[in-house]
């Protein structure tokens, strides 16, 4: 549950950048094995609670790629930095108090306290704060462990989507189609009734009008001509988790597809795609592989990739621009053929 930052991704890279590498068959794949494996948990997670099993794994998932990825910044290392300097000191002092509470309590040992830099923490990625007013001990040994319990951490972020309120049996929103013709609002914040959107012609993608009561946001994260979405409350209570719309996105397309849902039936515009992360560890093995040095293939784009990414755009008489697009992917392929 991170705060906004600087260069955050979910904030700078294009949403089809983003969906692709946190929406790809391989998180989808664990996604499924980890509903196998915990599928009794989140039984009760989903009879106490009302929250949907998929969801609660979406989070997970996205968070820290079903608890590979928790960090490895001592906590209050991050913190006490924080207290001191930049424009967090106020947020970074409530943190770290939050985090001394935390080891008072006896709940987590300071071996365990490794997050973010910015202090989020275990395997769905709470700040100190959250986790003293929402964690939960589910697995019943006393302790509040998001690091360590599994249990514990689905447990306390189906907690977390009550406490924001989720609305239980409903979905988080919807593919749909707008008329070329609508000029209407869009945004999160632009709610207006299902009977609203249905007497504009939007409409979900598989057919027929919007339907059922409450209200619901039109989104269109690339603009007019890519996919859009309707977003019911459920979105709502996703967003609270980290604060951006292509993130909640993420969470509920993910959520879908380990329900067995389709990918997007509307392409990003001009086609474009990104890539999942099997594809950008091919598109660095590549890069390597023709000389332009984009370091390990580890599938993460970072400055020295999109360095390299640029020197072989330039050689192909492509647009600099660093972006890791399947185009940019093919023909890449293509230059490694003709070798």
């Amino acid at each position: 549950m991170l705060t906004a930052r600087l260069r955050q991704p979910e904030f700078v890279t294009p949403i089809w950048e983003y969906l692709g590498f946190l929406v790809d068959e391989e998180r989808i794949a664990d996604g499924r094995q980890a509903l196998a494996t915990w599928a009794a948990v989140l039984d009760r997670v989903e009879r106490e609670t009302g929250v949907d099993r998929h969801t609660v794994v979406a989070v997970w998932g996205i968070e820290s790629d079903y608890g590979r990825l928790l960090g490895q910044r001592p906590l209050l290392n991050s913190l006490g930095t924080q207290t001191c300097f930049g424009g967090r000191r106020a947020f970074a002092r409530d943190q770290l108090v939050a985090t001394l509470r935390i080891l008072v309590a006896g709940d987590l040992a300071p071996s365990q306290l490794l997050g973010s830099w910015a202090g989020a923490f275990g395997q769905t990625q709470f700040m100190p704060t959250t986790f003293l007013s929402t964690a939960v001990d589910f697995d019943g040994d006393g302790r509040r462990d998001i690091v360590g319990s599994v249990p514990d951490a689905l447990g306390s972020t189906a907690n977390y989507l009550v406490r924001a309120g989720w609305k239980s049996g409903e979905t988080w929103g919807y593919e749909v189609t707008v008329p070329a013709r609508y000029r209407g609002p869009s945004g999160r914040t632009n709610r207006r009734p299902l009977a609203t959107w249905s007497a504009a012609g939007v409409r979900p993608v598989l057919g027929g009008p919007s339907a059922g009561e409450g209200q619901a946001a039109l989104l269109r994260p690339a603009g007019p001509t890519g996919p859009a979405f309707l977003a019911l409350s459920n979105f709502q209570a996703i967003y609270s988790y980290n604060a951006a719309e292509s993130y909640a996105l993420a969470i509920g397309h993910l959520a879908d597809r380990l329900r067995g849902s389709d990918p997007l039936v509307t392409s990003w515009p001009g086609g474009v795609r990104g890539l999942s992360r099997v594809e950008r560890r091919e598109l660095q093995s590549l890069l390597v592989e023709l000389g332009h040095g984009a370091g390990a293939a580890d599938g993460i784009l970072g400055a020295r990739t999109r360095d390299a990414l640029r020197r072989f755009q330039r050689s192909v008489g492509l647009p600099a621009d660093g972006r890791a697009t399947g185009a940019v992917l093919d023909s890449l392929r293509a230059a490694a053929a003709r070798r």
